[in-house]
């Protein structure tokens, strides 16, 4: 009777790792094709600035425009992996009669408050609107212009701009490195969770085994 509830109980515990291994293959296939429809979405032929974009319906959406880039600078703090620590730097840029957002891109720390080209210009890249502020965020330092979120309405607020926020696939100074979308930030652990389960479906497998083996081992 023992051996046959130690056998039931361990057939629903791996049918549980295994469903959720299943369950988290089906979530990494549904997570791979959003991936490839927002690498779609952000590739695609560039449009003009909408009148009104939504920040759900229009994320990633290439947009191009031919305006005045201003001298005011937010610096936004960002770490890279090819070149370290430094500033996004993002501007306000007049076009058509409105004033929007681009975010020019990288530049290295001690480039912080160097002069960088403005005025007229073209600019392309995508619209955005990141989700940066967690609660161990620091609070930005207006004062000495140190950001460490691109909270787009603070940002629009700041700048007397619309918040709308183009990121730059194109270059706008020599001395400013684009940091164009891409999909490459969005998370996908979906794998090494599946992984996860199904391995310790092999280990709950193997432990019950030898647990078996011990209850059928003949005693002395």
């Amino acid at each position: 009777m023992r051996v046959i509830i130690t056998i039931l109980l361990s057939v629903a515990v791996l049918a549980t790792f295994l469903s959720l291994g299943t369950w988290q293959l089906k979530r990494l296939a549904w997570k791979q094709a959003v991936l490839t429809e927002i690498d779609a979405r952000i590739s695609a032929a560039p449009v003009g600035i909408p009148a009104d974009p939504d920040p759900a319906a229009d994320r990633y959406l290439p947009v191009t425009a031919t305006g005045v880039m201003g001298e005011e600078e937010l610096h936004v703090l960002v770490s890279t992996r090819d070149h370290g620590a430094g500033f996004r730097i993002i501007a306000p840029f007049e076009v058509d009669g409105r004033r929007v957002m681009v975010d020019r891109g990288y530049v290295r720390v001690t480039a912080k408050d160097a002069p960088r080209v403005t005025g007229p210009m073209e600019v392309s890249g995508n619209l955005h609107w990141p989700d940066e502020r967690y609660d161990s965020t620091p609070q930005n330092d207006l004062v000495g212009n140190y950001w460490y979120a691109r909270e787009v309405a603070v940002m629009a607020a700041a700048l007397g701009t619309e918040p709308i926020l183009i990121i730059a696939r194109s270059e706008t100074d020599p001395s400013v490195l684009p940091l164009p979308v891409t999909s490459e930030g969005i998370p996908n652990d979906h794998l090494q969770y599946a992984m996860t389960w199904f391995l310790l479906a092999a280990t709950w497998i193997v432990m019950t085994g030898y647990a078996l083996w011990r209850m059928k081992r003949p005693t002395n």
